[in-house]
């Protein structure tokens, strides 16, 4: 099959989307299958596919402007962020149809903006499939009461809840990796519970383990555990709450926390633990390619997010034999079996997420058997090779020619 998946996000992008597509792409290449893969990328200038090709946002966004006519739509120009997303959405979608879309099989988006689009321009007969990554509409929401918050916010949410269902129903099937995700879109934006199939993300579990054999210049301080965090830097990964919890632990002698990536958060991040005279204990790592090998040299992953699906990082840290803790939100419950295989506390709880990495400080029996424990259930349950087996399943259904 020759397979076009493709994402409205940038790539390559900090994230586990793009981990997830380039992991893919090589899995379906290794069975000796095409794909493609389509997204903006030059900070959102270009459209661009594999091999080479871009198509400049300037092409075609003055076309877009020219049918988006104030006058016609002023409901688009109301918000900033409205008009911006319509412009991309536009652009995006024309550039996939000079592309040219009728050489594909079969089309896989990876977010509801890229399936709304593509879905309007794809050839008769080529089916589309869509995997979910998370809630685009929910954070669209919290951005816009933080940082794209305006007096026209109130007409902004329509908007982007329009798009969220749309982008759940318009594809041939659409695939979440867990129940959360499927429920919210069935109760919430009235997707036909028929429209879902249920596939978690596959993950490389022994290039991931091989990489964690190579060297590394960050050593573990010696007779401290080691607290990670590992993505990207902004509100709704509950990082506040995190150091908020370090805070009351500030006098103990036993433990660093190394937080890994970049984003937009870091510096309101870095300021505070100054304020808190946390520097020596609380460590920014920026964004590093050794990732695994750091993992390897953590004790505990924690991971306290606000609103999240399926991170990369709990899976990371599952195949890398560590306790992890993490909240309630989203789908983080359906990746952890409290007690099991790691701890769940409830978002936005400081005293909880306290409690908890005092538990696993201070137990280090504890702490290993959940690690093992954790290793033993994710090496098996997130197989790239059995997630990529049941996508081809799903494929073959739309081209049983293949």
């Amino acid at each position: 099959m020759k397979i076009l998946l493709a994402t409205y996000w940038s790539i390559p992008h900090l994230g586990g989307v793009w981990k997830y597509l380039s992991q893919l792409k090589s899995r379906l290449e290794e069975l000796g299958h095409t794909a493609d893969i389509m997204g903006y990328g030059g900070e959102n200038t270009y459209v661009q596919l594999s091999g080479g090709k871009t198509i400049a946002r300037d092409r075609w966004s003055p076309y877009v402007y020219s049918i988006l006519q104030k006058e016609k739509f002023p409901k688009v120009y109301q918000n900033h962020l409205v008009e911006y997303t319509e412009v991309q959405r536009y652009t995006y979608e024309l550039a996939a149809a000079e592309f040219g879309l009728g050489e594909y099989d079969i089309i896989h988006t990876h977010d509801v903006i890229s399936t709304v689009a593509i879905d309007r321009v794809r050839p008769e007969g080529v089916p589309l499939v869509a995997t979910l990554h998370g809630l685009v509409s929910h954070e669209i929401r919290h951005q816009l009461q933080t940082i794209h918050k305006s007096p026209t916010s109130d007409l902004a949410r329509p908007y982007f809840d329009e798009i969220e269902r749309l982008g759940a129903s318009s594809a041939d099937v659409t695939i979440t990796a867990n129940d959360w995700l499927q429920e919210v879109m069935i109760e919430e934006f009235g997707v036909p519970k028929e429209q879902f199939e249920k596939l978690h993300y596959g993950f490389t579990v022994d290039t991931f383990l091989e990489e964690q054999a190579k060297p590394t210049t960050i050593q573990a301080p010696p007779d401290k555990k080691v607290i990670v965090y590992a993505g990207r830097l902004i509100e709704l990964k509950g990082l506040d709450y995190l150091i908020d919890s370090l805070a009351s632990l500030k006098d103990r002698d036993d433990w660093v926390c190394w937080i890994i990536g970049e984003g937009e958060w870091k510096q309101h991040l870095e300021s505070r633990v100054k304020e808190l005279g946390m520097q020596k204990q609380v460590l920014f790592l920026g964004k590093r390619e050794d990732v695994p090998v750091l993992l390897k040299l953590a004790d505990i992953c924690v991971l306290p997010s606000l609103m999240d699906n399926q991170p990369l990082s709990v899976i990371e840290a599952q195949i890398s034999g560590k306790a992890v803790i993490v909240t309630d939100a989203g789908g983080l419950t359906e990746m952890v079996n409290h007690g099991v295989t790691g701890l769940i506390v409830p978002k936005a709880n400081t005293a909880a997420l306290l409690s908890a990495v005092q538990t696993l400080l201070d137990d280090d029996a504890y702490r290993q058997v959940l690690g093992e424990q954790a290793r033993e259930w994710g090496v098996n349950h997130w197989s790239m090779e059995a997630g990529v087996d049941r996508l081809l399943e799903i494929y073959k259904r739309f081209v049983p020619s293949s």
